[in-house]
């Protein structure tokens, strides 16, 4: 954890935009900016302290994107030997440089409980991604087995959308073989990080995934793996007992922040976009922090000397 003091000395110091066009061309994502060099075939990738919910960007948090880069790698490190990923080197706690990949058009979203945006559509009768869930379910429950509900990759600002599997290959977003490879590997990358989060007390709820393919035709997981803003982690061993009783699980993701704009705001990424208290962000920070240090098993360690953006400048020695 981080103490309280520190967190608020540091809310105006976050990286929110970030210009490194002599990296290449920009594309900038909702939390991360990425910096082409098609010559080289290397993308450069900032993860900024931008904050988003609902596909729409909220606020800045302090540390989130060095969280969140630090927490990713560890991931990748864990699972190269699963499946490949894009990494080449990490040269700042909020950068990584990567191998430029064509990515597909489709994010995979593996659910083993349900709850989210898959509750608020069973609620309303509704399928998700073409998967009819099983009646009398409750929220927080866990399902007979893990699902995959894929949904389209939307640009910022807009929304992503379920679809199908039979939907994506009849439209050719990405062709069948591909798309058999992609699920395996997501089923087994799921099971892997299910097992290492319950032996560090957590439950792996859900994660999304994106994939690409390099220019050798292979297929490797790129963008960010089983972080707070990817996925959902509960405590493990309060889980029954809290929803035996009714009961919300521990969450150490970002859905408790969604579920605050819901009833304390009445906001699900329509209209103005509301202010957010300091206390809020100060939770925010330290909920990712633990689940950092949980998953990992090592002690966070912020960077707050001086700005950001020069260290970042000077890493990537600009």
């Amino acid at each position: 954890m981080i103490e309280e003091n520190i967190i608020r000395e540091q809310l105006h110091n976050t990286v929110e935009a970030v210009d490194l066009s002599g990296l290449g061309k920009r594309y900038k994502g909702k939390v991360r900016e990425n910096f082409v060099n098609e010559e080289e075939g290397i993308r450069t990738i900032v993860a900024t302290d931008r904050l988003s919910a609902f596909d729409r960007v909220i606020t800045t948090i302090p540390f989130k994107g060095q969280l969140l880069n630090q927490l990713s790698t560890f991931w990748f490190e864990k699972t190269k030997d699963i499946i490949p990923n894009h990494i080449i080197d990490v040269p700042d706690p909020n950068v990584v440089r990567v191998h430029e990949c064509k990515s597909l058009p489709i994010e995979m979203i593996v659910r083993a409980y349900i709850t989210g945006s898959a509750w608020r559509a069973y609620q309303k009768g509704e399928s998700v991604s073409g998967i009819t869930f099983p009646e009398g379910l409750k929220n927080y429950q866990k399902l007979p087995e893990p699902v995959l509900t894929p949904s389209t990759k939307a640009a910022v600002g807009e929304h992503d959308l379920p679809i199908s599997r039979e939907e994506i290959i009849a439209q050719g977003l990405v062709s069948e073989d591909i798309y058999k490879d992609v699920e395996e590997k997501t089923k087994k990358i799921f099971d892997f990080a299910t097992k290492h989060c319950a032996e560090n007390n957590l439950i792996l709820v859900d994660c999304k995934f994106e994939y690409g393919i390099t220019p050798e035709g292979k297929l490797v997981v790129i963008d960010e793996i089983f972080t707070p803003d990817a996925s959902r982690f509960w405590i493990k061993d309060t889980y029954e007992d809290r929803f035996a009783k009714g009961e919300k699980p521990e969450i150490l993701d970002k859905e408790f922040f969604r579920q605050w704009l819901i009833t304390e705001k009445n906001y699900m990424g329509e209209g103005p976009i509301p202010e957010i208290p300091d206390d809020i962000k100060v939770k925010f920070v330290n909920t990712y922090v633990k689940s950092y240090e949980m998953i990992t098993g090592q002690k966070f360690e912020p960077v707050i000397e001086g700005n950001i953006m020069d260290r970042i400048k000077k890493n990537l020695k600009l």
